[in-house]
């Protein structure tokens, strides 16, 4: 089986960087960004430079959205700190488990950039945005007649068209050699920036609510709404492990490495580069390695104790966790449990 391609291209993702010192950010905000080398790569604090000055490493087409548009930059970063949560725990079974997201993490910049259209489409909805608000989206041709298409829905056209000015922004504005390494790293941003994009769109549905007397339905009010995030975490996730291998041509061209498997689409994840495997500490590839990770003694799959912990054995300890139990309901209506106390065997690697 070949390696997970964690490192599917090293790029500069630059686009949640702008004015996240602001003071009209969150203290939460802040520190989520502070502590995410993505998000703000070759980046550091000025001091009291007006608005985006304050961020070094932007790129001149971000710097120019962010001053335009400075009341979207709370929901990039919260979308993209809800693309990390979901990173991890996508992950959490993995080696590489989403702890560090730099530029050599394809899934955790992946999903970062879903965050950010979920976010933005949802600020839009809500009234949080100036330039836009509820969706506009055409009625969907198999709605039934009689069922009204309106209400206030996910403004997903939006967010993905922001998402994409953004976030690509540095790599339009880049140009090196063709055929090159960097060239071609750059195709591949561009390409898996997109498919993070679709996948959202893709997954946003119909909801539909209820009218009539003691909720006869009689008529029925639709809109647009993004799928719960997970869906879009598990989507990209499944993405990922079917991952296509790419290499430059002789044209400069991204190709498809071995033509005997299905040519990838704008909606599916490409690499040129394998994973290391993830074993030990390496800074340069973002691992932090899977030493004192707790493994799972009896599974064969990747949280198992011999995979995890790359053949380095384990030592057990004893543990006292704190459960829930013994759970009664009561009417009405809530259920109330005991706290039980239980100690349990541990795996950790060595």
């Amino acid at each position: 089986t070949r390696r997970s391609p964690q490192t599917l291209w090293k790029s500069e993702f630059g686009a949640p960087t702008v004015c996240m010192s602001f003071s009209f950010l969150s203290e939460s905000t802040h520190r989520s960004l502070a502590m995410n080398p993505l998000l703000i790569p070759e980046a550091y604090i000025i001091g009291a430079q007006p608005l985006c000055s304050q961020l070094v490493g932007l790129s001149q087409g971000q710097k120019k959205l962010c001053q335009l548009y400075q009341d979207h930059m709370q929901y990039i970063g919260e979308g993209a700190k809800t693309g990390i949560r979901e990173c991890q725990y996508q992950f959490r079974h993995r080696r590489w488990n989403c702890s560090t997201v730099d530029n050599s993490s394809v899934f955790g910049r992946v999903m970062q950039i879903a965050g950010v259209v979920n976010a933005v489409s949802r600020a839009c909805r809500e009234g949080e945005l100036s330039s836009c608000g509820c969706s506009r989206a055409a009625r969907p041709k198999d709605l039934p007649r009689d069922w009204l298409w309106g209400g206030c829905g996910d403004n997903l056209n939006y967010g993905y068209r922001f998402s994409k000015e953004f976030v690509d922004a540095r790599e339009r504005e880049k140009s090196y050699p063709k055929g090159s390494y960097e060239s071609a790293r750059l195709m591949m941003n561009i390409h898996n920036n997109e498919a993070g994009r679709r996948t959202v769109s893709d997954l946003a549905n119909v909801s539909c609510k209820c009218h009539g007397v003691s909720g006869s339905c009689s008529l029925k009010t639709c809109w647009l709404q993004l799928a719960d995030f997970r869906k879009v975490g598990d989507a990209l996730k499944e993405k990922y492990d079917s991952s296509t291998s790419m290499k430059l041509n002789s044209r400069g061209k991204l190709v498809q490495k071995h033509s005997n498997f299905n040519a990838p689409t704008s909606h599916d994840l490409v690499y040129t580069e394998s994973s290391p495997d993830y074993c030990l500490k390496n800074q340069s590839t973002g691992s932090l390695g899977t030493v004192g990770r707790l493994c799972n003694k009896t599974s064969e799959g990747m949280d198992g104790c011999e995979l995890m912990c790359c053949g380095r054995g384990y030592d057990q300890y004893k543990a006292q966790i704190v459960e829930r139990c013994h759970c009664k309901f009561h009417w009405c209506c809530y259920v109330k449990c005991k706290r039980c106390t239980k100690i349990v065997d541990q795996f950790v690697c060595k």
